[in-house]
């Protein structure tokens, strides 16, 4: 995690204010250069973004060239253009608060290319534990993820080269008002009747057989990812925070559910503040996304981590005739406050009836893994429990709460059978 910029820092720079996902147009200045061959007034470009395990992050910069003429790719190097990004809070800063992500710095140029366009993108540095190339920040004071405000400065040190040998010097440089992430942007974005917003996932005809009723998977965000009422009600974190939802709606999870729609709902606050109330807000979406989509109602499915894994808990016990496997993870079922009410008591615990598979790590020092999954999985009859060292992916080391990571990957498994299948496999008897 990125060491915070201070307050005075942020407001020195005068941070944006503009709540959501707004990237400002910033127009980057040409080097010393533009007196070297032709120039042309002003090039479009675009942010390219890819959630990676810990959240998602720039990995390259699209500059609309192709309407310049043919590029010479010959003539293009990691030295061509340089990058410079910076970050910032899209909310204001309470006095003392940190705000861990932002950053005000140059990015580096790992390669200079064209696209199948002809445009040009630079592909940036990045990487789990980078700092520096980030689209979210967490404001500590608030317990919440927000997408920055992110202004990229481009800068052209040599000119480049077009069939002919004519070469062109950019002026400056406009941003584009939104990042591209493919896997984001494939989720729609909508709000229920009661006011509750949701991203859902529609299956393509490739995966799935003519046009059957295809599976539902729930997907319920943990307690960073939810809002802040009333100046931050994004509905986009829960996609851009972790691969939680997203692992379902690639298309290895897409062959292994023979096509499923994938529902991500976002609390307004958190889950664990009143899971009661939000049980029937997300009954309500599910409700609509069956009735207006061909979803089969055996095969609902529910994940979700921290919060979420709660509140995916919270949720069998609500509807125990709704889903057809659950899957919580690092979720909560002991009491918030020390000798308060358990979240979930034990009682409810030993009459869930959906089929159950609960993941946690033992390092996680977030919540407790012993008095919480393994105390469900010992009450939830017949469930079943992976139980982690540690969070490792990819060589990398992440936070032991972080034990989502193995679901969006399908790591978890039991006798040969791993987690997708498991839930593709589990159908509710209907009438």
């Amino acid at each position: 995690m990125a060491s915070p910029i201070s307050r005075r820092t942020v407001l020195t720079a005068g941070a944006a204010a503009v709540a959501g996902l707004s990237l400002p147009g910033t127009t980057g200045v040409a080097a010393a250069h533009a007196n070297e061959g032709h120039a042309t007034p002003r090039v479009r470009f675009t942010l390219n973004a890819e959630v990676l395990d810990g959240g998602e992050q720039v990995t390259s910069v699209t500059l609309r060239t192709a309407r310049l003429g043919p590029v010479d790719p010959d003539g293009l190097s990691t030295g061509t253009f340089g990058v410079h990004a910076r970050a910032t809070s899209p909310l204001p800063v309470a006095e003392g608060d940190a705000v861990f992500g932002e950053y005000d710095l140059d990015r580096t140029v790992t390669a200079a290319r064209l696209d199948r366009h002809g445009d040009i993108v630079l592909e940036l540095e990045h990487g789990e534990g980078r700092t520096g190339g980030g689209t979210l920040g967490y404001i500590a004071g608030r317990g919440r993820n927000v997408v920055l405000d992110l202004a990229c400065t481009l800068t052209q040190h040599t000119p480049i080269t077009l069939r002919g040998h004519r070469q062109i010097t950019i002026e400056d440089f406009v941003q584009d008002a939104r990042l591209s992430d493919p896997e984001v942007d494939a989720f729609g974005s909508h709000v229920s009747r009661s006011g509750m917003k949701y991203r859902l996932y529609t299956p393509t005809r490739s995966h799935g057989s003519g046009q059957g009723r295809r599976p539902l998977i729930v997907w319920l965000h943990g307690g960073g990812e939810g809002g802040s009422l009333p100046d931050y009600y994004d509905n986009e974190t829960t996609l851009r925070a972790n691969r939680g939802t997203l692992g379902f709606a690639t298309p290895e999870a897409q062959r292994v559910f023979g096509g499923a729609y994938v529902l991500a709902p976002q609390s307004t606050s958190a889950w664990m503040q009143d899971g009661p109330r939000f049980a029937p807000q997300i009954r309500e979406i599910i409700d609509d996304v069956m009735r207006e989509h061909r979803v089969d109602p055996a095969r609902v499915y529910v994940a979700g981590c921290s919060n979420g894994g709660y509140m995916s808990m919270k949720m069998t016990t609500v509807y125990p005739d709704l889903f057809a496997a659950s899957v919580p993870i690092c979720g909560v079922v002991t009491p918030l406050q020390p000798g308060g009410a358990p979240l979930i008591p034990d009682g409810e615990l030993a009459r869930i009836t959906t089929p159950s598979w609960l993941v946690t790590s033992l390092d996680d020092t977030t919540v407790d893994p012993r008095a919480n999954t393994v105390h469900a999985h010992d009450l939830i009859p017949g469930s079943l429990m992976t139980l982690y060292d540690d969070v490792v992916w990819n060589g990398h080391r992440f936070a032991g709460h972080w034990s989502w990571i193995y679901v969006g990957r399908n790591d978890p498994s039991i006798d040969g059978t791993h987690l997708w299948q498991w839930m593709a496999a589990q159908h509710r008897a209907t009438r």
